[in-house]
């Protein structure tokens, strides 16, 4: 069974290799959250679309995959157009509310994501 997405990390412009925050911050964690976010996400890509407890939907074309990890929390905020989930930034969450500057960093790199296409 195929995928019903397929991820893309998004690629920060203007770096010396092009970086990609998400999959550089997964790449900084133990190996077993990055085995327990990857599966949420796969989890994403052949269920979407799915709500809670596993996918909040935050604002505008944004929304979270939310990852009970063993001792805190994380979450990937994405979005998806056609059939593709493009996965915009990723944290730890140490409040109870998603914290403003995390998602006006998503909401700004996915303006930057769509305004290249339009």
């Amino acid at each position: 069974m195929l995928p019903k997405l397929k991820a893309v990390f998004f690629t920060q412009a203007g770096s010396e290799p092009p970086s990609q925050p998400v999959r550089d911050w997964l790449k900084k964690l133990p190996l077993h959250e990055r085995q327990e976010i990857g599966g949420d996400i796969q989890a994403v890509q052949f269920g979407w679309p799915l709500g809670l407890p596993l996918v909040r939907h935050l604002q505008g074309d944004l929304w979270e995959v939310r990852s009970r990890l063993p001792t805190r929390i994380a979450r990937v905020i994405f979005a998806v157009e056609g059939e593709t989930i493009y996965l915009l930034h990723g944290f730890i969450k140490t409040t109870q509310k998603t914290p403003v500057e995390d998602l006006n960093l998503a909401e700004k790199r996915w303006r930057q994501l769509t305004s290249k296409r339009f």
